[in-house]
């Protein structure tokens, strides 16, 4: 009953701010559109909590650095986007363009300001991203992006992308991995949820170099070192390191090529 009650709120919550940040995208400048959509997320963990029984613990708010930076989370629960955009009044989002695809969703993106890159990738999608990044980056916003690209089922991870590492070092500014367990309690995108305590905590900023490999090993390695311990934690088992793993679209990308 309780995934019922939060799918059902879902849809009517997410259908009611969709209207709404399409009407606010029609005000000038973006702050109506960006109060819409912080309502939202704010609506959405309220029903997580209230109507899923997914209680979120934040930690880690005290490593956030002062002014820009780039924040690099687990991917691993649709709820994630939710529950990292609540803890800031204003992020520039990175996303796939398939959002694009939903009704009023692409007025509403870039309205609000969302970095909208290409899924297929490619060197014209790393323009575009960094183009867009640095339009965020100028009016002082943070950047909140998923390495991953994809959800990945807990356990699990997909190789991270370098798109975080070129922005980070273009516009010199720190990268902050965050961890996650949401992914147990509403596991990618699932309409079945499971009730307890999920924590997304934000970890040591890391600083890019001139070593892109070096800085995408160490921003791996702490974002998913940390998530195994959070999902041990709440499991009460021992930790077990992530698997990489290759998703779905991507198997299907390289037999496309073949």
């Amino acid at each position: 009953m309780r995934s019922l009650a939060f799918n059902l709120a879902f849809g009517l919550i997410s259908v009611f701010y969709t209207l709404a940040a399409a009407l606010a995208a029609l005000v000038p400048g973006r702050d109506a559109v960006r109060m819409v959509v912080y309502r939202y997320v704010r609506r959405m963990t309220w029903a997580m909590r209230n109507l899923a029984g997914i209680q979120l613990e934040v930690r880690g708010k005290e490593r956030l650095p002062a002014g820009g930076f780039i924040l690099a989370p687990k991917h691993a629960s649709y709820g994630d986007g939710f529950s990292a955009y609540a803890q800031f009044d204003d992020l520039a989002i990175v996303t796939g363009d398939h959002l694009e695809r939903f009704p009023l969703f692409k007025t509403v993106l870039k309205k609000l300001g969302a970095i909208v890159v290409d899924h297929c990738g490619g060197a014209e999608a790393r323009e575009a991203l960094s183009r867009t990044a640095a339009e965020a980056n100028a009016e002082g916003r943070r950047i909140l992006i998923y390495p991953e690209g994809a959800l990945a089922p807990v356990g699990q991870y997909y190789r991270y992308k370098s798109g975080v590492y070129h922005m980070a070092r273009d516009f010199g500014l720190p990268v902050v991995p965050a961890a996650s367990s949401l992914g147990l309690f509403w596991p990618q995108e699932n309409w079945t949820k499971h009730p307890g305590t999920a924590v997304l905590e934000f970890l040591d900023p890391i600083t890019p170099g001139d070593d892109k490999d070096a800085f995408m090993a160490a921003l791996t390695q702490a974002v998913e070192k940390r998530t195994a311990e959070l999902v041990a934690e709440a499991r009460g088992t021992p930790v077990v390191a992530a698997v990489l793993t290759v998703p779905d679209h991507e198997k299907k990308a390289d037999q496309g090529a073949a």
